[in-house]
């Protein structure tokens, strides 16, 4: 599968997704974010993320769109005809396209997020962000450690799992189950979050070099070529629906 994002610093990925999301988050309109998300679906195979894992990942999305889209549906600003109105709930034309959009919205700044941070490496990411952001190490070291330990929780949970069912006190109710799932994993990433701390502050990652020097890194992190191109690729994937939905006379800022 070709992937266009092969090669591509982490810190550029993070710049694409700020590029790519924040004029979608001045105006409220089912325009640009209808042609962002188609936008999402073509290019998502082009950089490594097929449609099906694209719809996996977006799963979520599927239930809480439709929740943001109702509280707009019922309260938003009424314009245009009126269809239902009852106390403070008032169903206009203006609000149901607001609903429409809001909801398309969730997607659209979703979805690019997600391609972008598909298979981000923890160490390449800690590596770009105190060469080339120049963050303090001791800020990024724990990052690091700490997005390392987020792909342990998928183990935890099914390790949970295991151990409550060969106890037998795996069939209650799902609610009840997920609240005990839920609290057991908390008390197992704080136990292990302390342990780590201990041990790499005992092993000096937190220690200053002698003599005040900078700390070094074994692996280099810069910007190439690839990466100017990907920012002038993003900067023409975030320009495309703004443009579209001007030029159809949708764009509202801030849904004005």
């Amino acid at each position: 599968m070709p992937n266009l994002l092969r090669g591509v610093n982490p810190v550029t990925r993070i710049a694409l997704m700020v590029i790519i999301t924040t004029p979608l988050l001045l105006t409220i309109d089912w325009v640009s974010a209808a042609v962002s998300v188609a936008l999402s679906l073509v290019l998502a195979p082009l950089c490594g993320v097929s449609i099906p894992r694209l719809l996996k990942m977006a799963l979520p999305l599927f239930f809480i769109a439709p929740l943001s889209g109702i509280s707009m549906l019922l309260y938003g600003r009424e314009g245009g005809e009126v269809y239902f109105t009852f106390w403070l709930v008032t169903v206009s034309e203006n609000s149901v396209q607001l609903a429409i959009a809001v909801m398309l919205r969730v997607f659209a700044v979703t979805l690019p997020v997600f391609i972008l941070a598909r298979n981000i490496d923890p160490t390449e990411l800690g590596d770009a962000l105190s060469q080339v952001l120049h963050l303090p190490s001791r800020f990024v070291i724990g990052a690091v450690a700490g997005v390392r330990m987020l792909t342990l929780f998928k183990d935890d949970w099914d390790s949970l799992a295991r151990a409550r069912r060969a106890r037998g006190i795996a069939d209650v109710g799902r609610f009840k189950h997920m609240l005990t799932m839920s609290f057991g994993l908390l008390v197992i990433a704080l136990r292990r979050g302390g342990k780590l701390a201990t041990a790499m502050e005992a092993r000096g990652f937190g220690r200053t070099p002698p003599g005040g020097g900078k700390r070094t890194w074994a692996r280099e992190s810069k910007l190439h070529a690839v990466d100017f191109w990907a920012l002038a690729g993003g900067m023409a994937v975030a320009a495309i629906p703004v443009a579209v939905a001007v030029a159809t006379g949708a764009w509202r800022f801030f849904g004005l």
